[in-house]
């Protein structure tokens, strides 16, 4: 991992105190397989009681890693932007390497035939690492609804879930987010959106409304759940698993002010007083655990266990295949009509 130098510095000794808590920090997260975006280290900092949380502390830690970073103090590739990426094609040296990539990216639906179809949603493009790895490793999809999600997503979300609830399953969608006036709406809102659109494309698939709005969501819910023999609300399931009061009672990340000018803050203080807490001041591995925890509880192990040796066995296919293009092409070349 780098650590190079691109300019000389010779911090203060407080400064100094402040890389070195930077770096072991970043340190002991990479060695669990986490890098950290600058506002998830400031959090640290701030658990640690190593800094005040206030914006002046956060642009002070953020120049200090910068020029640690420069010195060569600080690993490169612990801290990340996830909100900017180069995107681009892939490329090959041979064909025999595009199958190589294949195998190593070969993947079978193992939620398929799962009675629950799982999806992770997240407030925050910034956490996307950590809920990314959590998500490729038990083969989910997740999604950065970055705040409130558009009306744009939430519709092709509602066509997507129907078609899951279509195919005989029921779908929990575990969500995410900040625990202030705002972040705590907007799960009420992903559930009251979705639900109208599932409940619509199922009434209009079935031609009983003529066009017209479903005046009873519920009836719809109650139709669906008789013939998925389930209760109506194990239909479809808005789950906030993080983060929610006794978690802030839990892990006691640090506190801001709540926002008193969000139209929701009234709600909001008489309910939690005039604090809120932002996702990000959990450790990645403490939310990682808690989705872990969701998704172990709604998984049938024996049948993923399934596709998984099957997969297993089709990648080994690819592998063996890729070892071989040369004979491969070989007796394409013999055997041209084949």
């Amino acid at each position: 991992m780098p650590k190079i130098q691109y300019e000389k510095w010779r911090p203060a000794p407080d400064v100094m105190i402040d890389v070195r808590r930077a770096e072991a920090l970043c340190r002991q997260y990479a060695a669990d397989g986490y890098d950290l975006t600058l506002r998830q280290l400031y959090y640290q900092f701030v658990a640690n009681d190593w800094i005040s949380n206030n914006l002046k502390s956060y642009k002070r830690l953020g120049e200090i890693v910068n020029r640690a970073r420069l010195a060569g103090l600080i690993d490169w590739y612990h801290l990340v932007d996830r909100t900017r990426n180069l995107l681009g094609t892939s490329h090959w040296r041979r064909p025999g390497s595009v199958i190589n990539s294949a195998a190593a990216g070969y993947r079978l639906d193992k939620w398929a035939d799962q009675p629950v179809r799982v999806e992770i949603w997240v407030e925050k493009e910034a956490l996307a690492g950590v809920v990314g790895r959590v998500a490729q490793q038990t083969d989910l999809d997740y999604f950065s609804c970055r705040g409130y999600v558009s009306q744009s997503e939430q519709w092709r979300a509602g066509r997507r879930l129907a078609g899951y609830i279509e195919n005989r399953q029921r779908v929990v969608v575990l969500h995410l987010g900040d625990h202030d006036p705002s972040g705590i709406d907007m799960t009420r809102d992903i559930t009251d959106r979705l639900r109208t659109f599932i409940a619509q494309d199922y009434a209009n698939d079935r031609g009983g409304i003529n066009g017209e709005p479903v005046d009873d969501i519920d009836e719809v819910f109650e139709d669906i759940a008789a013939g998925l023999g389930c209760d109506p609300d194990e239909v479809f399931e808005v789950r906030r698993i993080a983060l929610n009061i006794d978690q802030v009672r839990q892990y006691s990340p640090p506190p801001n002010p709540a926002k008193l000018t969000d139209s929701r803050a009234n709600g909001y203080v008489a309910r939690h007083g005039y604090d809120s807490w932002e996702l990000d001041a959990l450790p990645p591995d403490v939310l990682a655990a808690i989705i872990t925890g969701h998704i172990d509880g709604l998984r049938d192990d024996e049948l993923y266990a399934d596709v998984e040796a099957r997969e297993a066995r089709d990648r080994e296919l690819l592998s063996t295949a890729a070892g071989r293009w040369d004979d491969i092409v070989r007796y394409l070349d013999n055997n041209p009509d084949d």
